[in-house]
C-alpha cells in the first residue's frame, strides 16, 4: 500500500474542498492515484446528493452576471441561509451565473451540463453538496439580449435575497440601475396594460363591481367607480404606471421617458418564492444535517 503524504492529503482537499478525513480515506481507497481519488469522492457526492434529494432547498441567493450585450439572472438553492451565506456557495453561484451567461442555455438542463473548473455544473452542484452538506439546486434563470443603443441595469438586495435585472432603450445603465432598484422594491407582476391577461382583468372587473353594488351605489355610477378603481389596481401591478420610488410625483415610465428611455423587460427573482418551506425545530434541523 502506498504511504500517502500529508501534503497529498492537502493538495486533494484543495481541489475539492471536503474535510481531511475524507480525502485521506479516498487517497488510501485508491493507492494514492490523484485522479482516480477526485472520481471516488465524486462518486461518494453523487451518492450524498441522491440521499439529500427529497430535502427542501428554499434558502439561497440570487446573482445577475453580464457578458456584453446578455445578462442573465440566476437563482441558486440551499437548504438554509447559513450555506447560502458560505464562501463555497458564494463561490458556486458566481461560477455558474458566468457559464450561464457566457454559454446561453436554453433551460436548467442544458445548463447542468455546461463546462466549469469542477468538471459541468451539476458536478459543481455535487460537490457543493458534498462540502457544505446540504442539499444545492440550481433552480432557475433568465436570460436577456440588449442592443447597442440599449442598457442594463441590475440590483441585489440584502446581498442577493432579492435580484431584480432591466433593460432600457435609450437610457444610460444609472438609469437602469434606478429602475432595478424600483423593481425590487415593489415587486411589479407586468410591464404594462397590454401584458396583463385579459382574464385576470375580467376577473377583477367582476370582484370590483361586485363590491361596489355591496356598498349600495346606485348602478348608473357603479360602471365609472369600477374603471378608476381598475385604473388604480393596474397601477398598483404594472411597472410603467407604478409611482418612482425616488420620486412619487411620476411614474415610473415618465422617469425614463425624462432621461430620453422606455422599458424593454424586467425580471425579478426572491429566494425561495413559490416553494413551500417545511418547518421544523431547531433539533429536527441539527439532526437532518448530521445524517
Amino acid at each position: 500500500m502506498a504511504k500517502i503524504s500529508a501534503s497529498q492529503v492537502m493538495d486533494l482537499r484543495k481541489k475539492t474542498g471536503v474535510g481531511m478525513m475524507d480525502a485521506k480515506k479516498a487517497l488510501v481507497a485508491t493507492d494514492g492515484d490523484f485522479d482516480k481519488a477526485i472520481e471516488v469522492l465524486r462518486e461518494k457526492g453523487v451518492a450524498k446528493a441522491e440521499k439529500k434529494s427529497g430535502r427542501v432547498a428554499a434558502n439561497g441567493l440570487t446573482t445577475i452576471a453580464t457578458n456584453g450585450n446578455t445578462a442573465a439572472i440566476v437563482e441558486i438553492n440551499s437548504e438554509t441561509d447559513f450555506v447560502a451565506s458560505s464562501d463555497p456557495f458564494k463561490e458556486l453561484v458566481k461560477r455558474v451565473s458566468d457559464a450561464i451567461v457566457a454559454n446561453k442555455p436554453a433551460d436548467v438542463d442544458a445548463a447542468m451540463a455546461l463546462k466549469t473548473d469542477k468538471g459541468t455544473v451539476k458536478d459543481d452542484l455535487i460537490e457543493t453538496t458534498q462540502v457544505t452538506g446540504e442539499k444545492v439546486t440550481l433552480r432557475r434563470f433568465e436570460i436577456l439580449e440588449k442592443n447597442d443603443d440599449e442598457a442594463f441595469g441590475s440590483y441585489l438586495h440584502n446581498g442577493g435575497l432579492i435580484g431584480a435585472l432591466v433593460q432600457l432603450k435609450g437610457a444610460d445603465e444609472e438609469t437602469a440601475k434606478d429602475v432595478a432598484m424600483h423593481v425590487a422594491a415593489t415587486n411589479p407582476e407586468y410591464l404594462n396594460k397590454a401584458e396583463v391577461p385579459a382574464d385576470r382583468l375580467a376577473h377583477e372587473k367582476e370582484v370590483l363591481t361586485q363590491e361596489a353594488l355591496n356598498e349600495g351605489k346606485p348602478e348608473k355610477i357603479v360602471e365609472k367607480m369600477v374603471e378608476g378603481r381598475l385604473h388604480k389596481f393596474l397601477a398598483e401591478i404594472c411597472l410603467e404606471d407604478q409611482d418612482f420610488v425616488k420620486d412619487p410625483d411620476v411614474t415610473v415610465s415618465k422617469y425614463v421617458a425624462s432621461k430620453g428611455g422606455s422599458i424593454v423587460k424586467f425580471v425579478r427573482y426572491e429566494v425561495g418564492e413559490g416553494i413551500e418551506k417545511k418547518t421544523q425545530s431547531f433539533e429536527d434541523e441539527v439532526r437532518d444535517q448530521l445524517k
